[in-house]
C-alpha cells in the first residue's frame, strides 16, 4: 500500500532561554497507509506527542520532511498548512475540546462551515456521523450534558467531518473510565475500516495500541517497531 502521509529523516530540537538544546526527536522515519491504524507508544516524555503534532501541521520539524498526499508541508504557507489541517486531516486529543455553547451538532459541524459548505450540508453531515458514533438521540446536547464517553465520541464525528485522509488521536481514551475507553476503542478501531481513513493513535493504553496493524515504540527520539502488545487484567 502507498503511504498516505510520510515523514522522513525527522528531527525535532528545542532550544532554551541560555542558548542550551534539548533535542527531542532525531532521524525519525514513518508512513502510514490509507485505511491503516498505527499506534505509537513510549514512555512519557519520549516524543510522542511532539510527533504527533509535526505530523499534524500543528508545528514545524527541526530538520526532514513531512508530505501528505505527496504534498511537501516546508512548501506550504499559513494559509495552506491551515487548509491541510481541516480538510485533510482529522485529531482527536485526551481532551475532548468541544465548545461548551454549542450543541453536538454544531460542534461537529464546524469543520465543514470553516471548509466552505453550506448549513444545510454541514448539518447533514453532521447527523450522518452522530448516527454512526451512537448519538443520534444526543444531537442537541452540550458537552455538559454528555458523558465523558460521549463528548469523546462527538470529538471523533468532528474528526470525520470533511473525510479526512487522516485522523491524528493523542491519547483518546486517558479520561475515561474502562467501560467507556472499550466503547471508544471500538469505535477508533472501525475507522480505517467504516471510513478508509488512516489513523495514528499515541496511547499508553496496551488494549487500544494491540488493536492497531502496527505499534511503533519512540524511544531515544527515534521509531522502533514493536513486535507485539501484551494487555494485561
Amino acid at each position: 500500500m502507498s503511504a498516505v502521509l510520510r515523514a522522513e529523516a525527522l528531527g525535532k530540537t528545542y532550544v532554551g532561554g541560555d542558548g542550551s538544546t534539548l533535542q527531542i526527536l532525531a532521524d525519525v522515519n514513518f508512513e502510514v497507509a490509507a485505511g491503516e491504524f498505527v499506534a505509537i507508544v513510549g514512555a512519557s516524555g519520549a516524543g510522542k506527542s511532539t510527533l504527533l503534532h509535526l505530523l499534524g501541521a500543528l508545528d514545524r520539524p527541526t530538520t526532514g520532511r513531512i508530505a501528505l498526499d505527496g504534498v511537501d508541508y516546508a512548501s506550504c504557507d499559513t494559509t495552506a498548512l491551515e487548509q491541510i489541517r481541516n480538510r485533510h486531516l482529522g485529531f482527536v486529543f485526551q481532551f475532548h475540546h468541544l465548545l461548551r455553547d454549542f450543541t453536538a451538532l454544531e460542534n461537529v459541524m464546524l469543520p465543514t462551515r470553516i471548509g466552505g459548505a453550506s448549513t444545510a450540508a454541514a448539518e447533514a453531515r453532521a447527523r450522518e456521523l452522530l448516527t454512526q458514533v451512537g448519538l443520534a438521540d444526543r444531537v442537541q446536547h452540550r458537552p455538559q450534558q454528555l458523558s465523558g464517553g460521549e463528548q469523546q465520541r462527538v470529538a471523533v464525528a468532528r474528526a470525520l467531518a470533511n473525510k479526512p485522509r487522516v485522523v491524528l488521536a493523542d491519547e483518546p481514551s486517558g479520561n475515561l473510565d474502562h467501560l467507556q475507553s472499550d466503547r471508544l476503542h471500538d469505535l477508533l478501531g472501525g475507522l480505517t475500516r467504516d471510513f478508509e481513513t488512516a489513523l495514528v493513535v499515541v496511547t499508553h493504553n496496551r488494549a487500544l495500541a494491540a488493536r492497531a496493524d502496527r505499534v511503533l515504540a519512540v524511544e531515544g527520539g527515534r521509531l522502533v517497531p514493536v513486535d507485539r502488545v501484551e494487555v494485561t487484567g
